[in-house]
């Protein structure tokens, strides 16, 4: 994310003990961090979740209120994403209007719950082209040693799938009901360090890779979105590894967060 530059002993460090297939912290290149999360952690929030992978920490809210559809989408309900990098997660943020990593980071969470269908918006229409529900995803750093694409997609899906719909609160009690959540997409990022590729990159190995790949997946293993970062290539063989990771990876990931949320 950053644009810190790393040193080349540690460089040379983390290239060659790559080569002897294991990382700086004892992980193999297919070992992503540890994941901890507890969920309804801001009280004010409709749903919330606080993520850490590893060292790298995110914290995330759901707000829902009854607003405007869309003129083209009359009964559905709107999904908005939104990311801010403050600056006591790393030296590196600045404060003040989102950046591009930002920017960037919220695009990749949002297109892989967009596109997975995770919410079904259409079940979220109050009143036909006047009223439905709109539903805003906020997600704040708190803490960043790499990787905040996974850890940020963990605690919006989270959040997303412990929150409640407020229907009381607006007048509409008959509306008090979770969010109709039809799957849990998941995010698996790898970097390319030479010509290896790891999973789950910490700050040193994220800011000396050539290229990033994150891949999302649906509970059925479909993919449902990709974004490609750095100025590296990744060939068509890397790709298919890439993609198979993705979906295994998934599939324990999501093992892990249906036993933290029960």
């Amino acid at each position: 994310m950053s644009n810190q530059a790393i040193s080349d002993i540690k460089r040379d460090h983390i290239i060659n003990l790559l080569a002897k297939g294991t990382r700086t912290d004892g992980r193999s290149p297919s070992d992503i961090r540890e994941i901890s999360a507890s969920v309804n952690c801001i009280e004010s929030a409709d749903g919330s979740a606080r993520v850490k992978l590893g060292n790298t920490e995110v914290i995330a809210g759901v707000k829902i209120i009854p607003g405007a559809p869309f003129g083209d989408t009359p009964r559905s309900g709107v999904l908005t994403t939104g990311a801010e990098l403050i600056p006591m997660a790393h030296q590196s943020f600045e404060s003040g209007p989102p950046g591009e990593d930002a920017i960037e980071l919220a695009r990749v969470v949002d297109r892989g719950i967009r596109e997975s269908g995770m919410v079904d918006v259409d079940e979220l229409c109050i009143t036909e082209g006047e009223k439905v529900w709109m539903c805003f995803i906020d997600m704040y750093a708190l803490d960043y040693d790499g990787n905040l694409f996974d850890a940020s997609n963990l605690a919006a899906v989270l959040a997303l799938k412990t929150a409640m719909i407020p229907g009381t609160q607006y007048g509409l009690p008959e509306w008090d009901r979770p969010l109709p959540i039809t799957c849990m997409p998941i995010s698996v990022t790898s970097s390319k360090i030479g010509n290896t590729l790891i999973l789950d990159p910490n700050f040193d190995e994220e800011h000396i890779s050539s290229a990033r790949l994150t891949v999302t997946t649906d509970d059925n293993g479909n993919f449902r979105a990709m974004q490609k970062g750095g100025q590296g290539s990744i060939t068509l063989t890397e790709l298919g590894q890439c993609l198979d990771i993705a979906v295994e990876k998934g599939k324990e990931i999501r093992e892990t967060l249906n036993k933290i949320i029960g």
